[in-house]
């Protein structure tokens, strides 16, 4: 097992909630929280948009958004899905039919923005493709399409007509005996979202999926996001989360996890503990993190990694990690192990004696959790 001491201050109480299922992925209730991401490739581009959706799942998306604006693009969802390795969101918006169409083309699930998807009837006849075809579906509630009544009642985008938005289209849902859902409420504005997302959690029990919605490029967007979703769900709050950014779908999940391992949500791959480095460091720990993080990428085991340049914080970090390193003097460091000093080595042969020892702890703790069952 992974050195991840349990300690009562890092306990997140998740809001209860019902679970459902998007494809043979669980979304609430005691399920892991999801990470979702979008492609941005044009639907009809068949080849390039399954390329992007199997990068995706292989970052570790546990679903995937794919927009369907048009019929070409709802006849291509078809083979997207057969060929997807996860299950596929298709995103709804302004016709109806392209609801219909997804939920016969395979979709796992229906993305729905109440604001702009119809009449009532409309919304009907996408529940009934729903329900006939197995999907579950996503009511969108997003700050900058809400519906004109709402507008003009509260005189402009606020949290309260967000919440007014969604539960209105919850009870539509449910007045037509329909459960399979979950709802977001996004807004760009961090404060907005987040208080939208407070009152929403109190008044359903439905799975949430959040997101700050344009939240921007890699660097404003990872941090608009950290904020708005990390205080979210360390009050307990979220299902499922979607980290949208002005970037690579990757990236998107690779953030995702990073807010979640951050606060002891979910676990993928290496968590790297570095220093910023400064005049003490005894090698260059910038340019040495970015090695190893881009060597480490096909770890996939819950681990933690500690580079640290010097001695003032390194022996004390590295009690703490599976495996660790700390800058010395005359041209090495001392490499620990399961969070005790075990050996020297010179820093240049460093970056691949760690990816070794990484490799050689991720296979051991992988072995004992393949165990655990048997020996319950």
């Amino acid at each position: 097992m992974s050195l991840n001491p349990i300690r009562p201050w890092r306990n997140i109480e998740r809001r209860k909630s019902r679970q459902i299922m998007v494809g043979n992925v669980p979304v609430g209730g005691d399920a892991p929280i999801t990470v979702q991401t979008m492609t941005n490739t044009m639907t009809t581009d068949i080849p390039g948009t399954i390329a992007q959706v199997q990068a995706a799942a292989d970052a570790g998306a546990d679903i995937v958004r794919v927009s369907v604006p048009d019929e070409d693009s709802a006849r291509a969802l078809k083979e997207i899905v057969r060929e997807s390795p996860v299950p596929i969101v298709a995103d709804i918006h302004f016709h109806y039919r392209r609801g219909i169409e997804a939920a016969e083309a395979g979709a796992a699930c229906l993305r729905i923005n109440p604001g702009n998807i119809g009449s009532p009837e409309r919304v009907r006849e996408v529940i009934k493709a729903a329900r006939d075809h197995g999907c579950s579906m996503r009511i969108g509630v997003n700050a900058g399409s809400l519906e004109k009544h709402l507008l003009d009642k509260y005189g402009e985008p606020t949290p309260d007509a967000m919440v007014e938005s969604g539960l209105d289209h919850i009870k539509a849902l449910q007045d037509n005996d329909f459960h399979e859902f979950k709802i977001s409420c996004k807004a760009s504005d961090v404060f907005m979202a987040t208080a939208a997302y407070q009152m929403l959690a109190e008044q359903t029990d439905a799975p949430i999926h959040l997101g700050i919605t344009e939240a921007g490029g890699l660097t404003t967007g990872t941090i608009k996001s950290a904020i708005g979703l990390g205080n979210l769900l360390w009050m307990g709050i979220g299902d499922t989360i979607r980290v949208s950014l002005s970037a690579d779908p990757v990236e998107e999940v690779k953030v995702g996890y990073e807010i979640l391992k951050s606060l002891g949500l979910r676990h993928r791959g290496v968590n790297i503990i570095s220093c910023p480095s400064c005049a003490r460091q005894g090698f260059d720990v910038i340019k040495t993190v970015e090695a190893l993080e881009e060597r480490l990428e096909h770890i996939k085991t819950p681990m933690s990694l500690s580079i640290i340049g010097c001695v003032v914080n390194g022996p004390g970090e590295a009690l703490m990690t599976d495996v660790g390193f700390t800058g010395g003097g005359a041209g090495s460091g001392m490499v620990y192990l399961a969070g005790k000093a075990s050996h020297k080595m010179s820093n240049a042969e460093m970056i691949e004696h760690i990816v070794e020892q990484v490799e050689k702890r991720a296979a051991e703790i992988d072995a004992e959790e393949a165990e655990r069952p048997a020996a319950e």
